[in-house]
């Protein structure tokens, strides 16, 4: 059996639903203060499109420091200062803030919303173990580090990702310019790379040099990410009953592939590496029980999609679709997933499917 010294994986992640009031507000619940909010509309906005927001504490909040994960915006190219913005992030929650037309990306009157919300270490740190150095904000207890750094003029460079043990997942991209989502993932190889703000499937190109991460750097490469722009990046350790950063084949079948992750996921994200398709994103609070896992993808504005295709268990995640966006045939398929509950606690307790 799975046993993990995380025995509260909602201290380290969690999802917050709520129905928006139009104006300011702060959002409570979340159960810790969090360091990476990533936010969507699940409806149709009145009027524009509901793209995804991406803050953390080490850009800061503010009208003009958000991301959105289905296109290649510089921070602060949106209307965010019009509809709305992460102003704060609070001891329980975080704070937004209705723009000089109104709130709409977050609070807009009987819309819903979801914000999935991670744990970093707070206020950053230098780090030195790069070739350039990098501020950080790890929280090496669940794996998962914020850093933010210059690219040099050109070639190879190294990042400090504050982790002590080497990346699974990394998500990273150039943010004061129109750039792509760079993703790197154990599973694909690092010889690879993913975007995700795209559906295309794997490339062979050298955003990674190639080179698998350390326990201490990861490596990139100016071909890729370009030369004296500021970076950013997400890095995701693996921690037994916490996280899992795998992959597994569909079969096309409804009675689908069943993926085993030591744990009862809180949420889940796939995305096919082989064929040409969506990054879809599950959680277990929007429906929040079998069948009813409703989804939305990573690069694109759309509302949610209702479709069952997922079935989450005590330990782990099953395919219900012969849909090929997350079981197709044949093709291969990276996730990223983090814990609702450990199958078995640290003290040997087991829990239940939903």
């Amino acid at each position: 059996m799975a046993y993990s010294t995380i025995s509260k994986p909602g201290l380290h992640f969690n999802t917050l639903t709520w129905t928006g009031d139009g104006g300011t507000q702060s959002f409570t619940g979340v159960g810790f203060q969090p360091d990476f909010v990533w936010s969507k509309a699940r409806v149709a906005l009145t009027g524009i499109t509901g793209s995804h927001f991406l803050y953390d504490a080490v850009r800061g909040g503010g009208a003009e420091k958000e991301l959105r994960s289905n296109d290649t915006g510089a921070e602060g190219s949106s209307a965010n200062q019009v509809y709305g913005y992460v102003s704060s992030f609070d001891s329980d929650g975080f704070t937004t803030t209705a723009g000089s037309s109104n709130n709409k990306y977050f609070n807009e009157s009987s819309k819903t919303y979801v914000g999935w919300n991670w744990k970093a270490g707070g206020s950053a740190s230098s780090n030195s173990d790069g070739s350039i150095t990098s501020s950080v904000s790890a929280n090496t207890t669940a794996g998962f580090s914020i850093s933010t750094f210059t690219t040099p003029a050109s070639g190879t460079f190294t990042v400090g990702h504050g982790l002590g043990v080497a990346p699974k997942f990394i998500i990273a991209r150039c943010y004061n310019i129109s750039s792509d989502w760079i993703c790197g993932h154990d599973s694909v190889g690092w010889t690879y790379q993913l975007s995700l703000n795209s559906t295309a499937a794997k490339a062979d190109q050298p955003a990674f040099n190639d080179t698998a991460p350390t326990s201490t750097v990861w490596t990139g490469n100016t071909a890729n990410f370009g030369a004296g722009y500021t970076g950013l990046a997400y890095c995701f350790a693996e921690k037994k009953g916490y996280s899992k950063f795998g992959s597994y084949t569909g079969n096309g079948n409804a009675d689908g592939t069943f993926t085993y992750l030591g744990f009862k996921p809180a949420f889940v994200m796939v995305k096919p590496t082989t064929t040409a398709d969506n990054w879809v994103m599950i959680d277990n609070k929007r429906e929040g029980y079998n069948p009813d896992n409703n989804f939305v993808y990573a690069n694109k504005s759309f509302a949610e999609n209702d479709a069952d295709i997922i079935d989450f268990t005590s330990n782990g995640f099953k395919q219900t679709s012969s849909g090929g966006t997350s079981n197709r045939s044949g093709d291969t398929f990276i996730y990223m997933a983090f814990a609702e509950s450990p199958f078995v606690t640290s003290s040997g307790v087991p829990v239940c499917a939903r």
